[in-house]
């Protein structure tokens, strides 16, 4: 099977080089044209017309739903539409819809990890739609990941993304703000990190975050302007529940995007903090 990835963004430019390297990349395209990008095409349109799967890895609903409203006319029975843009479910399910309508098969499988995951192959699926779909996709999602996870529906799929998102970007505020109230008190970053090292609250994110937090560091693995968008998505998911710490984190990223921090990695919470 050949695939063809739409949006060259942090990720997806990651993954179609991998699919490059395997021989299985027949597109890929950007909204923003990279004409010396390997099996550059010139619009989604070529893409579609070359490739058996189309991997769709763009920056909201909105955005998917541009570039859908593009392929759809172009899809074809036994062609295959893999949804990798975080979004919400509700929008899910609707995409799902308008592929079904064209006899073409889809499969939601948003992600976790960053640009260093990416690159390393380390990337988590979480996969949502059809089990036979899953197995017969999974030789190809191998080439660019280390696990994925079969969830259940696709709406379930993207809910789970949202809420893993949520927990990060918590994570994240919680880690600045402790880190700042020791610079405060004149503890070092290097005492901080070595003490949190052995305490229950290390964690993956810290480890990935320490030496961009040291180094003052905040050249995107995840922009903050990504996160905030994945906030509002999961705020709109929990409509009618209490959730305190969505609304506070979503706040946070909100101040740093609105202080023009937005591209750079979502570790850049801290300057909210240390500059109030």
């Amino acid at each position: 099977m050949k695939i063809g990835v739409l949006g060259l963004g942090i990720i997806g430019s990651v993954w179609a080089r991998h699919y490059h390297a395997a021989g299985v990349l027949a597109g890929a395209w950007n909204r923003t044209a990279q004409p010396d990008f390997p099996q550059w095409r010139p619009t989604p349109e070529a893409v579609a017309d070359a490739a058996d799967v189309l991997q769709l890895v763009v920056a909201d609903p909105a955005a998917v739903a541009d570039v859908l409203a593009r392929l759809l006319p172009r899809l074809r029975p036994g062609q295959v539409v893999v949804q990798s843009s975080t979004i919400d479910a509700e929008s899910s399910a609707r995409f799902a819809a308008q592929v079904a309508a064209r006899g073409v098969r889809y499969l939601a499988a948003p992600f976790t990890g960053s640009r260093p995951a990416a690159e390393q192959r380390q990337t988590i699926f979480y996969l949502g739609g059809d089990a036979g779909l899953v197995a017969e996709l999974e030789p190809l999602l191998a080439l660019v990941s280390a696990h994925r996870f079969q969830i259940g529906t696709n709406e379930q799929a993207c809910t789970l993304k949202l809420a893993m998102n949520l927990n990060l970007a918590a994570q994240m505020e919680a880690l600045s703000e402790a880190l700042v109230l020791c610079r405060r008190a004149g503890v070092t970053d290097e005492v901080f990190f070595a003490a949190l090292g052995k305490n229950a609250g290390y964690s993956g994110l810290t480890k990935l975050k320490e030496p961009k937090l040291k180094a003052g560091d905040f050249a995107p693995q995840f922009s903050v302007k990504h996160m905030h968008k994945d906030l509002r998505l999961a705020e709109h998911t929990a409509a009618g529940g209490v959730f305190p710490v969505l609304g506070a984190v979503r706040e946070a990223l909100r101040v740093a995007e609105a202080r023009g921090l937005g591209d750079e990695d979502f570790s850049a919470l801290i300057k909210v903090r240390e500059q109030p």
